[in-house]
């Protein structure tokens, strides 16, 4: 397969998937379709008639709790954003029509591993448009106590360095570094998201997590894992939180180019960083990048060698 790495893509042909929503814990589906050069990613709930498109852009972020949920102006919301938004930006697609007949994305295995196989399976469409990127011109953090974001100019890559901090002693101190455009990115797309068996009565009764299952979700009770498959790989904790933060990256738009170190990190964090990085235009450049060779290409080589 001929890929040209510097211009717009978006997918082939629809794909359809359905399955349980994570916190309402209802049947949802969704129908990812292609969509024109420099239209962007869109949300469009089907089951309202007016005003249902809804923009996945960070200023749009309306709750952060457990997942990302993005609202328009007149109150229409898509939660659970943030694991089909790190699909996109690992495939490298930047236009997509997403049609969704419910509030919130199926959580399909609780990783983005199903969302990426029906994309490959319909294969990406190539325009001659070039693409953006966002470049980070100068060192900014956000920090909420000891947790903290920080971003770093870079040449032509996006460097994520993640670490996570536990007082449960299985998952304890975990740390996991990609290089975004060029690492094979596998092992960050297909880990799930997780919880501590003891939080779960909580987050029930915060009315969250109806549809939380040992399905789409690894469930940590002190030493053990309670799902029977156990873990995918070894950081499969910290790999998942990457995810989660590419997801939510790529509510800036475009993909970034920086080098990111994150502790402790999440939707919250994420969010108020890029709210911080945008409030001035010191900060960042958009790029329009038309040169036929760089350095690096600015989507993941080895995925696509490997879908070639």
């Amino acid at each position: 397969m001929s890929v040209s790495y510097l211009t717009q893509k978006t997918i082939k042909s629809s794909v359809s998937l359905s399955g349980v929503a994570l916190h309402s814990g209802l049947q949802v589906g969704i129908c990812i379709k292609p969509a024109f050069p420099d239209s962007g990613i869109v949300f469009k709930r089907v089951d309202l008639k007016n005003h249902n498109l809804v923009y996945p852009n960070f200023m749009n972020v309306s709750n952060t709790s457990l997942n990302t949920t993005v609202e328009n102006e007149f109150g229409t919301k898509v939660s659970t954003i943030e694991h089909l938004m790190g699909a996109l930006f690992c495939l490298g697609i930047d236009n997509a029509l997403i049609e969704i007949d419910g509030d919130e994305v199926p959580i399909l295995d609780g990783s983005a591993k199903i969302f990426i196989e029906k994309i490959v399976s319909v294969g990406l469409e190539t325009s001659d448009s070039p693409i953006k990127i966002i470049k980070i011109n100068k060192e900014i953090t956000y920090s909420d106590g000891e947790r903290f974001i920080t971003a770093k100019p870079s040449t032509l890559s996006l460097d994520i360095d993640f670490r996570l901090k536990y007082k449960n002693p299985l998952i304890g101190n975990q740390r996991s570094k990609f290089k975004v455009y060029e690492d094979d990115l596998s092992e960050i797309y297909n880990s799930r998201t997780y919880c501590l068996f003891e939080d779960i009565e909580f987050i029930k009764k915060n009315g969250l997590a109806k549809g939380g299952s040992l399905e789409n979700a690894v469930v940590v009770k002190g030493n053990e894992i309670l799902n029977p498959e156990g873990l995918r790989n070894n950081k499969e904790f910290v790999n998942h939180k990457i995810l989660d933060c590419i997801g939510d990256l790529y509510t800036s738009g475009y993909r970034i180019v920086a080098n990111i170190t994150c502790s402790q990190g999440g939707h919250y964090l994420t969010n108020k960083f890029l709210r911080k990085v945008f409030q001035t235009k010191e900060n960042f450049s958009i790029l329009e990048i038309k040169e036929k060779n760089l350095p690096h290409t600015l989507i993941n080589r080895n995925f696509l060698r490997s879908i070639a």
